[in-house]
């Protein structure tokens, strides 16, 4: 994997942080690749911002910061208003189609969405969207493996909720083994262009 600059970002609640720990245990522990990680949350314990930043690379991470994501995961509209702008050129935008509205993004971005909170609560518990989001990435993203992600998965959270996460990342990863390049509808709407 070449040095890839991740944000992850929504409200308290989400699992935010978990899903960056996730992605970078994947990258450092199952995949022998380098992964650094910063937080940032508001003071609230739930329903505040939060967003996690990740460096992942085959090599050690010298600057553990993102200075220009390659990658953003956006979980609600106040991190879209808040870091959309930060994304890369031609960078790769993941979004959870019900709670975020794309507007004036650059057209050279790739946007892929997902009704991860939908899912979530489909399988019993909204609380598992995180890891319907991290199955996304994973597919869309081919970053890291999808057998090093989901022993990620496994290894982070408590036993007793294991097998249901593990079932939101299968459904995540299956949902974007299917996943177009494209725009949300309210976006193809004014004629922004899909791949």
């Amino acid at each position: 994997m070449r040095l890839t600059e991740i944000r992850i970002a929504g409200f308290g609640g989400q699992g935010v942080i978990l899903s960056a720990v996730v992605l970078g245990k994947a990258a450092s522990i199952y995949e022998d690749g380098f992964a650094t990680m910063t937080q940032n949350f508001g003071p609230e314990a739930r329903g505040g911002a939060c967003s996690a930043q990740l460096v992942v690379s085959d090599s050690p991470v010298l600057y553990p910061y993102v200075t220009q994501p390659d990658i953003m995961v956006i979980m609600s509209q106040e991190a879209y208003n808040r870091f959309a702008t930060e994304l890369k050129p031609g960078g790769l935008l993941i979004i959870e189609e019900d709670l975020v509205r794309v507007s004036n993004l650059n057209r050279d971005k790739k946007v892929y969405s997902i009704p991860a909170t939908r899912f979530a609560e489909e399988l019993g518990k909204k609380m598992v969207l995180n890891s319907v989001m991290v199955g996304f990435f994973t597919a869309v993203t081919k970053l890291l493996s999808a057998d090093a992600v989901r022993k990620a998965v496994a290894d982070s959270v408590p036993p007793s909720f294991r097998e249901l996460n593990l079932k939101a990342f299968d459904k995540g990863y299956e949902y974007g083994l299917t996943a177009k390049v494209g725009a949300p509808p309210e976006l193809e709407e004014v004629g922004y262009a899909q791949e």
